[in-house]
């Protein structure tokens, strides 16, 4: 029995289930003249009903026994309150705690990842445990030059483990929101978990700041499921065409524009819990990937690649960014909205598109079919001539383009005022993926604003 074009985008995945690469012959499209409804299953792309891009149950909080010396490195490194190495004001005290702390990293034996290379569950905490850690590390660290060496039995595991995960050895927007969350009130998943029902795994500082900042982005991942279930009934309806069918799309398309205004409510609600100069002087520092580090002079480097054939020094090594969201660039690929500049250089498409390499192998395989969708939808809107379903289309792009304000306005607040009341207030500020916070931002929304499309009077 062939499945229907909504169990590609949509379907219940058992949390315990190790998700299968698509199958080679996905890629080759149906006979012509007939319904593309024979494709991969949703599970495939780990995408769930009530969750979307999220896990359908709350992410593991603890590694089996065997890894336990990992989870008790992170519980002290949480629990002690291990302070920057650049605080200004660092006691003799935090700096020792901090030495000691990792010292015991350095110690630690090379524990192996063979036992749990099967399970998804248990190489997705593996990644969240030692990147918290290895960011532990590398920012407790006194700031001295040179390079910042991270050693053995942290790069060994970690560089295993994303080598099955297809993922960059270094803080991720997964780490800090996909998996990062628990139930305050634990229960079953029966729909959509409460969007006032979250809390985070782990935390730099601690500080309802930080988890106010990561659990944002999450209520916007949640808020989004509605987005994907209208996408799926867009794309069944395309395939058929008919009058009704641009009619049922016309008011898909007026949906969507109200979810994605409440998105653009949700990312301007982190003002209420996250003050702008916390952020950016206490908790930004810690998930600054390498990028940020590189004008300083100081390379990352991985201690111990040679104890394994198989590893590589990674070269991808941003920190987590919201250009990381499989939800935005999937409303992007749907809205047929094109981020290419104009003319060269292309800096903005460039890091859009490497930013996918730090997403869950799953959801970058979900965004590559969805690029391979053969009835677009931008392009059904400019060939049916149809006044209300341009003006709803329109509707909810313009919408995304008002998200896009709104993610300028949250730059502008968190992290250029604040860097023009520091020291390098001279200087531009970078985001953690390495680029120009500002110009980016405001180039993705100005792209977004230009694929409205003109209406004849």
């Amino acid at each position: 029995m062939s499945l229907q074009l909504h169990d590609l985008i949509l379907s219940d995945i058992p949390s315990n289930h190790f998700l299968a690469q698509p199958r080679p012959d996905a890629a080759f499209g149906p006979p012509t003249g007939t319904v593309d409804t024979t494709t991969l299953a949703a599970h495939d792309f780990d995408v769930d009903t009530r969750t979307g891009f999220m896990p359908p149950q709350p992410p593991l909080t603890r590694l089996p026994p065997a890894w336990e010396q990992w989870e008790e490195l992170l519980d002290a490194a949480t629990t002690d309150k291990l302070q920057l190495g650049e605080k200004p004001d660092l006691s003799e005290a935090e700096r020792s705690r901090s030495a000691e702390w990792r010292a015991r990293v350095r110690q630690l034996p090379i524990l192996p990842t063979q036992a749990f290379q099967s399970s998804e569950l248990l190489l997705r905490r593996a990644h969240h445990v030692l990147a918290w850690i290895m960011h532990f590390y590398i920012r407790t660290r006194p700031d001295t030059p040179g390079d910042i060496r991270i050693p053995p039995p942290v790069t060994v595991p970690l560089l295993q483990v994303c080598n099955h995960l297809q993922l960059p050895p270094v803080l991720t927007y997964s780490d800090d929101v996909l998996y990062n969350w628990a139930l305050r009130r634990p229960g079953p998943l029966a729909s959509v978990p409460s969007l006032d029902n979250l809390r985070c795994l782990t935390l730099f500082t601690g500080t309802r700041d930080e988890e106010e900042f990561y659990l944002a982005s999450a209520r916007i991942e949640l808020r989004g499921v509605e987005a994907l279930g209208l996408m799926r009934a867009t794309m069944d309806e395309a395939f058929v065409g008919d009058d009704i069918a641009i009619h049922r799309i016309t008011s898909y398309l007026h949906t969507l524009a109200g979810v994605i205004a409440d998105l653009d409510k949700l990312l301007l609600a982190v003002r209420d819990g996250c003050d702008p100069q916390i952020f950016y002087n206490e908790i930004r520092p810690w998930f600054r990937g390498a990028d940020s580090d590189a004008a300083q002079g100081h390379r990352w480097v991985f201690e111990g690649i040679e104890l394994d054939p198989e590893l590589k020094q990674p070269l991808e090594l941003s920190g987590p960014s919201a250009g990381q969201s499989s939800l935005i660039h999937a409303l992007d690929v749907f809205l047929g909205v094109d981020h290419e500049p104009s003319a060269p250089p292309k800096p903005t498409t460039a890091f859009l598109e490497r930013m996918k390499s730090y997403m869950p192998r799953h959801h970058r395989a979900f965004l590559g079919h969805l690029q391979g969708n053969p009835r677009p939808l931008r392009a059904l809107v400019e060939t049916a001539g149809d006044a209300p379903l341009t003006a709803a289309y329109n509707a909810a792009v313009s919408a995304l383009k008002v998200f896009r304000d709104g993610h300028v306005r949250i730059v502008a607040v968190y992290i250029v005022g604040p860097a023009r009341r520091t020291q390098d207030g001279n200087q531009e500020a970078m985001g953690t993926g390495g680029t120009s916070a500002i110009r980016f931002v405001k180039s993705v929304r100005d792209q977004t604003a230009s694929a409205i499309i003109s209406q004849q009077i």
